[in-house]
């Protein structure tokens, strides 16, 4: 007999051999049919494969994480299966999981897939899924998968097996069709009931451009159809609020081929945006102590060497610049730069905690298939800051980083957020990460207990961490779910060594501060990219572009609405008067459409009255008020940054 233990702690007996659809049917038949895949002693495992030793046991289904990423990818088999079928002699690279749905790169020879061939597809995988066949997993020897794949003159597979080796080679076959893959996989392809092929693409096998393009099949599938019609509204929902498509007919920004890919140009209307955000972070920075400091954008090759982002960061810096001799990068970071101002100047324990603070503009390589409207750019201004402390006031600065993280979500109604502790991998001391395993295991509990001590939600994620400190990534969700990573928080126990930093002490001897990265509002480009995504393009009054327009019924009254204009101008207000001969209605649905929060409508008992009849963006007709009353409440809303 083994023992098997449950996540409540109850330990069970089963015979040995037992499988983990066994155990799910020993607990509930209900269960069994929900179960897609168990986790053994925290790997996760097929319900079919025996267990013969003692092990911690959970069963997994959609509901979980990694129970939808198991569907996932038994759902790109299945796509794999249907392909095959379509397209005799197909050959195929990989298949993953994504965060929504699945791929699957494929070489069709000099094939193409049409939207034809993709209903066909469609067609085929909900045939074969109502065939209910079983995912077989298959132990072979490196000898025989190698004589396989060679039979089926598959140079792909074969690749994958070059590093590979006896005791971990798994074939999976359901059906049909038969490949090379590590699994594991839900029961029965009778899981999958509702499919649909989302996206076509061409991708370099193994990412290298120099290698040949296979065609990327996307798709995404459900327990039930009533899964797929929401996640089908949700998808043409975020078509209408892509940020790249409201950004342009906003006037947000743009991008231009003489300028270079992924390097945006802010127009007037992203820079009155780009403005207010950094307002409110020097608003912030200023009343928690931070200290303003602007850097270069450039530095020498041996600053970067000395803080280790060249050995650990080299690829997503842009190539060197070279001048008498000596080579110089863009700056991909602002931290060595903050440290030598640190280095600049005695300090003591009396200037601890030092917080330095600066929007400052960082350039970053990010491959040209990366790169994504605002999401991923190759230049960015960061809300960057560091702080120096001792170890004394870590808990407390973390923290304090952590409540300007909630007082923005608060600001811009961002109310479903999870904050992502990541971890280092030991096996990877030395290589992706600084060889200091008790600092590692040191600072990675502070963190943990200074998350646990606020009560903030957290998970926590291994081999995520920077290379020279545990970080907190900040996780969060639009308006209409999308989820997004806002910004980060850094300890870091390897620069202060590595730039020879420190502070005099209370006894007067030298102690090397920690230090602490943080970006609450990350990059403008990230967040600004996600605000227009999570507003649709209706920005709240203080973060408005345009924040008033005023709507004249006709030209008899256009003096009076310049003298409100001039009114509103002088409280700092951003107001525009529509001078166009349109009827009202007209300029009233316009002004809808360009999503200006505030409409003042003036007419000839408006102009009598020294009022306005108001309208609000999504609000309709508010009335009339006399200007003075409306500017209070303007600018009551706009300080107050409602």
């Amino acid at each position: 007999m083994i023992h098997i233990t449950l996540p409540d702690g109850q330990i069970k007996q089963y015979a040995k051999g037992t499988s983990g659809m066994d155990i799910a049917k020993s607990i509930s038949e209900g269960l069994a049919r929900k179960v897609l895949v168990a986790e053994v002693n925290g790997e996760v495992w097929d319900l079919s494969r025996p267990i013969d030793n003692d092990a911690t046991f959970k069963l997994l289904t959609w509901d979980d994480a990694t129970g939808k990423n198991t569907f996932w990818h038994s759902s790109a088999h299945l796509m794999a299966e249907a392909v095959e079928a379509i397209f005799p002699g197909v050959k195929f690279w990989v298949g993953p999981a994504l965060e929504q749905g699945f791929y699957y790169d494929m070489d069709l020879g000099d094939r193409k897939i049409t939207e034809e061939d993709i209903e066909k597809i469609e067609s085929k995988m909900n045939e074969l899924a109502k065939q209910n066949n079983a995912y077989e997993r298959q132990e072979i020897s490196k000898k025989d998968a190698v004589a396989y794949f060679f039979d089926k003159n598959d140079e792909y597979k074969l690749d994958l097996l070059h590093n590979l080796t006896d005791g971990g080679i798994t074939l999976y076959k359901q059906g049909n069709f038969t490949d090379l893959c590590r699994g594991p996989h839900i029961p029965t392809t009778g899981h999958i009931k509702a499919i649909k092929i989302t996206n076509i693409a061409g991708a370099y096998w193994k990412g290298d451009e120099k290698n040949k393009q296979l065609t990327r099949l996307y798709g995404i599938t459900f327990p039930d159809n009533k899964q797929l019609t929401a996640y089908l509204e949700m998808i043409e929902e975020a078509k209408r609020r892509d940020h790249r498509k409201i950004g342009k007919d906003m006037g947000i920004f743009c991008f231009d081929d003489d300028v270079g890919q992924g390097l945006p140009l802010w127009m007037p209307n992203g820079t009155i945006i780009i403005e207010e955000l950094e307002k409110l972070a020097k608003e912030s920075e200023e009343e928690a102590g931070y200290k303003r400091v602007v850097t270069p954008h450039i530095a020498k090759e041996s600053m970067y060497l000395t803080s280790g982002h060249l050995p650990y960061y080299a690829e997503s810096m842009f190539p060197p610049m070279e001048l008498d001799g000596t080579k110089y990068y863009l700056k991909a970071m602002n931290c060595p730069h903050h440290h030598k101002i640190f280095d600049a100047e005695p300090r003591s324990y009396k200037d601890m905690p030092l917080r330095l603070a600066e929007y400052g503009t960082c350039y970053r390589y990010e491959q040209s298939g990366e790169l994504m409207g605002l999401m991923r750019v190759r230049c960015l201004h960061m809300n960057d800051a560091h702080i120096y402390c001792t170890k004394d006031q870590f808990g407390d600065e973390f923290r304090a980083v952590n409540d300007m993280y909630l007082k923005y979500f608060n600001i811009f109604g961002i109310d479903k957020y999870v904050m992502r502790l990541s971890l280092h991998d030991p096996a990877k001391l030395g290589q992706k990460y600084i060889n200091e395993p008790e600092l590692w295991q040191q600072t990675e509990t502070m963190v943990r207990n200074v998350l646990i001590e606020s009560g903030i939600p957290f998970i926590e994620v291994q081999d995520e961490a920077a290379f020279y400190g545990p970080k907190i990534d900040i996780q969060i969700w639009s308006a209409i779910g999308r989820e997004f990573t806002l910004a980060t928080n850094q300890v870091d126990f390897a620069q202060g060594r590595r730039f020879n930093l420190s502070y005099n002490s209370t006894d007067n001897k030298p102690e090397i501060p920690l230090i602490i990265h943080r970006a609450p509002l990350g990059t403008h480009e990230r967040f600004i990219g996600f605000l227009l995504e999570h507003y649709a393009g209706k920005f709240p009054l203080w973060l408005a572009p345009l924040q008033v327009k005023i709507l004249p019924i006709s030209d008899k009254f256009m003096d009076y609405c310049k003298d409100v204009q001039k009114q509103l101008k002088k409280k700092g207000i951003r107001v525009e008067i529509d001078d166009r001969a349109e009827k009202i209605g007209k300029k009233i649905r316009d002004t809808e459409i360009a999503h200006v929060p505030y409409m003042l409508v003036i007419g000839e008992k408006e102009m009598n009255a020294q009022s306005a009849a108001l309208r609000i963006q999504g609000k309709g007709d508010q009335g009339v008020f006399e200007i003075s009353e409306i500017i209070t409440r303007m600018v009551e809303e706009i300080e107050n940054r409602k």
